[in-house]
């Protein structure tokens, strides 16, 4: 028996199993379907090129073919293993801007305004340039400067001052608008997941008990209140019980499976499926949002790039004095800027260069060297959603993402400015000494038609899917603004999935603060005060 029940070891889940157990008398049990993050590759920053397919810490997911994008099945990585995402992403720290969470809050998310939220970043953060107004500097997810930079992230830089946009040094600080580089999760140069950052500290207390490879199938539910968990591990079916919450950590996907596997669900779809339906909740599992990217790449007559390298030198240099490429996130350096189309003071694309050619996540190698710069459209329209395969937990949530398929065309535009504004950098004087000519698209587009061709064969997922376990006052909400099922006593929902709309940028971040004030909210409920700990 346990006090709290954690379903994912993620970049939330990692979080509350930290702050949950802070009370010595709290018995916590966390559980997650993958390994231990005991891979070099997730430790040394420049590894995640490495993990690019690696299944043993990635659920590998495909979406459904995608009518808007030629048909095509595009690839949704997502961490399975010990502090999720966030030990295969590349580290950048983004929050998005205070609009974002005032847009929460008006949309229903009472309590997620800017002024709620901005003291649990801050309590997460430990940012190596100090305290201040909008950082923290004693929490503990390490948020630093970057130790090594490869010399094209500079050009590109210049490349942009050189379009007309401005430079920024802190994406996180009085303005999000402009380019510079990204601070990144990384402690002394190598990554700092939520594992890292929150386990390390909690490991050695004997009230919290952390068990991978333990595939949960179902919340326990009786007379409406979720009692507990069934899961599998090393093939035997086993069941843990909770007296205080059974809390889901497992992302925008695994969260609203795991939520339909145990009846809570829009009921004529777990009825096909043979579920007994213990709450009609229509909304779980729609509302996907996700950033769609499409990658502008150039050849490079110089071999700076990270196409080829010697990766034994990389090693050496890495784990014997922790410097040089291996330190890298390989997308070093990007920006924030407004469209022509922008509809509010917000900026509207995100960009991410990487001196490098990537093309399909980095699984389709090319031959020589170049360049890439990724842009997407931060406020898209468009609304995907979820779907059982089948009543089997081992079988992948059917995906149906939806992009571009917003009525007005609005998210094709935008994708339209996006390879335009990309264009418009990689075009500039900055480049002209290393540009060798176009990889993708082949050659420059003139018209709509030809822009549209392109982003519909190109264009990817880049990795921030929110949205499927909504949040807000309506009835029609997944979970309350306290992250608390609807129709089921003793549930929570604590991940990216609640996010009632996609923030301005990168999610690990916000994704980490929802669950930092989401610790507070539990306690709160369960009348513990949470004892601060960093």
């Amino acid at each position: 028996m346990y006090d709290y029940i954690i379903i994912g070891a993620g970049s939330a889940g990692c979080a509350l199993a930290h702050r949950l157990s802070a009370r010595p008398e709290t018995r916590v049990l966390l559980l997650e379907a993958g390994p231990r993050d005991w891979h070099p590759f997730i430790h040394m920053p420049a590894g995640l090129a490495k993990l690019v397919g690696r299944k043993g810490v990635n659920w590998d997911y495909s979406t459904e073919p995608e009518a808007a994008l030629d048909g095509r099945r595009l690839w949704w990585p997502r961490g399975k293993v010990l502090g999720g995402s966030s030990s295969i992403n590349a580290m950048c720290y983004i929050r998005g801007v205070p609009g974002d969470y005032d847009e929460w809050a008006d949309l229903g998310a009472s309590g997620w305004r800017w002024d709620d939220v901005l003291p649990y970043f801050k309590r997460a953060e430990d940012n190596q340039r100090g305290e201040s107004p909008l950082h923290g500097s004693d929490g503990p997810l390490s948020v630093s400067d970057l130790r090594y930079a490869n010399p094209l992230a500079s050009v590109f830089l210049q490349a942009a001052e050189q379009a007309g946009h401005r430079r920024n040094a802190d994406f996180n600080g009085d303005a999000q608008q402009g380019f510079g580089f990204y601070q990144v999760t990384q402690r002394d140069g190598a990554r700092c997941s939520s594992a890292r950052a929150y386990l390390d500290r909690a490991n050695e207390r004997p009230n919290l008990e952390v068990v991978t490879m333990a595939q949960v199938s179902r919340v326990l539910i009786e007379s409406g209140r979720a009692v507990g968990v069934e899961y599998r591990r090393r093939g035997q079916l086993k069941r843990a019980h909770a007296s205080g919450e059974v809390i889901l950590s497992g992302g925008a996907l695994n969260s609203p499976q795991l939520l339909m596997l145990s009846g809570i669900g829009p009921a004529d779809d777990l009825r096909r499926q043979g579920i007994r339906v213990e709450v009609d909740a229509p909304e779980v599992g729609a509302n996907l949002q996700d950033h769609l990217d499409i990658c502008s790449i150039d050849r490079c007559r110089s071999k700076l790039t990270y196409d080829r390298t010697n990766d034994l030198k990389i090693a050496f240099d890495y784990y014997l004095f922790k410097r040089g490429p291996g330190t890298s996130n390989i997308a070093e350096t990007g920006g924030f800027a407004r469209s022509a189309l922008a509809q509010d003071a917000r900026p509207d694309v995100q960009f991410h260069f990487v001196p490098a050619i990537l093309d399909d996540h980095g699984r389709n190698r090319l031959p020589g060297f170049g360049y890439t710069v990724h842009a997407c459209f931060l406020r898209p329209r468009s609304r995907g959603r979820l779907q059982l395969a089948s009543a089997d937990p081992g079988e992948k949530i059917r995906i149906h993402a939806n992009y571009l398929s917003d009525a007005e065309g609005f998210d094709m535009a935008m994708m339209k400015q996006a390879v335009r504004m990309s264009q418009d950098i990689l075009a500039q004087p900055a480049f002209d000494e290393y540009r060798d000519g176009k990889i993708f698209p082949p050659t420059a587009p003139d018209s709509d038609a030809e822009l549209e061709a392109f982003i519909r064969a190109k264009a990817e997922s880049i990795y921030h899917p929110v949205g499927t376990c909504r949040m807000g006052d309506d009835d029609a909400a997944v979970v309350d603004a306290r992250l608390r099922v609807r129709g089921v006593s003793g549930l929570r929902v604590v991940d990216a999935s609640v996010m009632p709309r996609l923030i301005g940028g990168n999610t690990n971040a916000p994704t980490i603060m929802i669950a930092e004030r989401a610790a507070d909210l539990i306690l709160e409920d369960g009348a513990q005060p949470l004892r601060q700990v960093a």
